[in-house]
């Protein structure tokens, strides 16, 4: 929402916007560390053959569960999702505000890719002759449990084909699509371990911004002029459609950067909650050369 607008239709968008001109939020990609600078995918084949046969016993969440904590994890440069699961007896709230049942479940998804990567890999050497058949080996109990924790569609067509003896092509095309399908979960599960501390601080962020708050806008582009307006912001995991036409936001401890869009405009605020939550204030410009400043106050807590 932009300030030079009139009151209802500031209303009506949601909010302004403020720049703060020190904050540059750098995209993060599948490359890219939090610092922003390179962080190279894990060798996951590595990692496969030197926790081989500790991934080959795997065949319940807590044996995966060890085996992230103990060695995968780590070697995944995952060090601090491995720390938070090996701590014993954390209170549910802290639990649930570190997203614990969530890291557990990308964690278990995440070894049980690796082992079903491996056996894939196992089935196309044998059948190339670069293994022995005897040498792969796959429990009813351990199958039912890699099903249970991952989308690989083609394994049991593959598991199938396999204890039948099956040594045509159609045995070594099942194995290598269930290769290319763990291969696609350990990446999608790495990387939501990966950026586990990011979605930790906005949820704690959007936390402490959820309610309702008055805000008041003082645009020196437009002789001063003052408004007046309402704005409610939703809990953390609702997306922002509930404030129109807001397109960002960014909070890290008390600093707030919202960023706001609607039919090619744009607008920035740089906020900074104070008072125990109970206050924000900072400045805003947008792309119509309007700027000046926004104090909030709390109206109401957040409504779940």
């Amino acid at each position: 929402m932009f300030s030079h607008l009139t009151s209802t239709r500031l209303c009506s968008w949601g909010a302004v916007v403020l720049l703060c001109t020190a904050l540059h939020w750098p995209a993060l990609s599948p490359a890219a560390g939090e610092d922003g600078s390179s962080d190279p995918v894990p060798d996951w084949q590595q990692i496969m053959e030197a926790h081989q046969d500790r991934l080959a016993r795997v065949d319940t969440d807590q044996a995966a569960r060890e085996v992230f904590v103990t060695a995968v994890g780590r070697a995944a440069a995952l060090h601090d999702v491995a720390g938070t699961l090996a701590v014993q007896g954390l209170p549910s709230k802290m639990a649930k505000e570190l997203m614990l049942p969530q890291i557990t479940t990308s964690a278990q998804r995440l070894v049980s890719a690796l082992v079903v990567w491996r056996i894939a890999e196992r089935m196309m050497q044998s059948l190339e002759g670069k293994a022995a058949r005897t040498e792969i080996l796959i429990p009813a109990s351990q199958a039912a449990w890699l099903t249970s924790n991952g989308t690989f569609p083609s394994l049991n067509d593959a598991i199938r084909l396999w204890d039948a003896g099956d040594t045509s092509t159609a045995t070594a095309i099942a194995a290598g699509r269930v290769a290319q399908e763990a291969d696609r979960q350990t990446m999608q599960e790495w990387w939501r371990l990966k950026t586990w501390k990011d979605r930790v601080r906005t949820t704690r962020g959007q936390s402490r911004l959820c309610g309702t708050w008055q805000w008041v806008i003082h645009n020196h582009q437009r002789n001063h002029e003052e408004q007046k307006f309402s704005l409610v912001f939703p809990p953390p995991g609702k997306d922002g459609a509930d404030v129109p036409g807001l397109a960002e936001t960014v909070i890290l401890g008390d600093v707030v950067y919202l960023r706001w869009e609607r039919e090619g405009r744009v607008q920035e605020d740089s906020l900074l909650l104070s008072k125990e939550g109970q206050r924000i204030e900072g400045t805003f410009v947008n792309s119509q050369g309007g700027w000046g400043s926004v104090a909030g106050k709390r109206m109401a807590s957040c409504s779940p």
